[in-house]
C-alpha cells in the first residue's frame, strides 16, 4: 500500500498530527515554520495559525481552544482571538533546547520530551505535566525524545528516542505517574532510518514513522515484529495520526529538514501530509 498526497504543502518539519474531534478536522505543527495548520475534510483549504514559537504537539481542550507544547513549555491557545497563555515551564531558561513529542494518558497528565536544536546526544529530557500544570522531569540524556503512547490498559508506556532507533516498553502507574524501564520492544533495522512519531491501532498495534526510510510501519508490541507497512513517497517520514469520522483514515505528515537540494527537487512533496487507508481503526481513548 501506498500512501497518497493529501496536502501539498512544503512545511519544514512537519509533526505533531492530531485529529481534532470536536472540528472533525486534521491539526499538524511545522516546528520550524513556528506555525499550526488545519485541514477539513472535504474543503479544498487550509487553515494557518502562525505561533511565534517553535511548535511540536497539539493537544484538544475543545472546539475554539487547545494546548500547545512550544519552546519553553505548555501553553494554551485560542484559535479565534489567537490569545496565548503560558501555562507550564519546561526549560524554558535554556535557549538552546526545544519542545518535541509527547502524549496524553487516558486521565489528561501531558507527557512531553525536549531536545537540543541541533540534536545533540542526550541533551534532552522527559517530562511529565499533570492536571495542576505541576513539571515534574522523568527521564534524563535523551537526545531524540518522539513518538509516546500509552497501551489501551494504560500499564505500559512506549516511547521512542529517535537517536536510538528502538522502541522501549515502561510499566506505567498512572496515580503516581511513575514509569519502569521493562525492555526494548522494537528496534529498527539498519537502512530502514529512524523511528519518529508514532500512533496505535484498535488492537493495540504500533504504528511508527520511520524518518529517512520512505515508510510507516506497523509493529505487534507483544512479540516486537513489524507485521505491516505503509510506503510514503517522500524520506523523511516524521509521525502519523488515525482520524476521520470512523478512526479508518491514517494521516502522515512528513518534512524538508536536512534534505539536500538534489533531494527536494527529487520528493518536491516533501513536507507535505499524506492519507492512507489500512484497514484497521485507531485506538479509541
Amino acid at each position: 500500500m501506498i500512501a497518497s498526497l493529501l496536502v501539498r504543502m512544503p512545511c519544514e518539519l512537519g509533526e505533531g498530527p492530531v485529529w481534532y474531534k470536536s472540528r472533525n478536522s486534521l491539526f499538524w505543527v511545522d516546528i520550524i515554520g513556528q506555525s499550526i495548520h488545519e485541514y477539513i475534510p472535504g474543503k479544498n483549504h487550509v487553515n494557518t495559525w502562525p505561533i511565534g514559537h517553535m511548535v511540536s504537539l497539539v493537544f484538544e481542550k475543545d472546539r475554539d481552544n487547545m494546548l500547545l507544547g512550544i519552546q519553553g513549555g505548555l501553553v494554551s491557545f485560542n484559535l479565534v482571538t489567537h490569545e496565548l497563555n503560558w501555562l507550564a515551564e519546561i526549560e524554558k531558561d535554556n535557549p538552546r533546547n526545544r519542545t518535541n513529542d509527547g502524549g496524553i494518558d487516558a486521565r489528561g497528565n501531558i507527557w512531553i520530551g525536549t531536545m537540543e536544536l541541533n540534536c545533540q546526544q542526550n541533551a534532552g529530557a522527559l517530562y511529565v505535566v499533570d492536571k495542576n500544570f505541576v513539571v515534574t522531569r522523568k527521564l534524563n540524556q535523551l537526545s531524540i525524545p518522539n513518538g509516546l503512547v500509552f497501551s489501551p490498559d494504560q500499564q505500559h508506556m512506549y516511547h521512542i528516542d529517535s537517536e536510538t532507533k528502538k522502541v522501549e516498553s515502561y510499566s506505567y502507574d498512572i496515580d503516581h505517574l511513575d514509569i519502569r524501564h521493562e525492555k526494548t520492544l522494537v528496534e529498527i533495522p539498519a537502512g530502514k532510518g529512524s523511528p519518529d512519531g508514532m500512533t496505535m491501532d484498535e488492537e493495540g498495534m504500533l504504528w511508527i514513522a520511520q524518518w529517512g526510510g520512505f515508510c510507516v510501519s506497523r509493529w505487534d508490541p507483544g512479540t516486537g515484529k513489524q507485521i505491516g507497512a505503509i510506503e510514503v513517497p517522500v524520506p523523511h517520514v516524521s509521525a502519523c495520526i488515525f482520524g476521520g469520522d470512523n478512526l479508518d483514515q491514517l494521516y502522515i505528515t512528513t518534512a524538508r529538514q536536512n534534505l539536500t537540494e538534489e533531494s527536494r527537487q527529487k520528493y518536491p512533496d516533501s513536507g507535505s501530509v499524506f492519507v492512507a487507508h489500512p484497514g484497521v481503526k485507531g485506538f479509541k481513548k
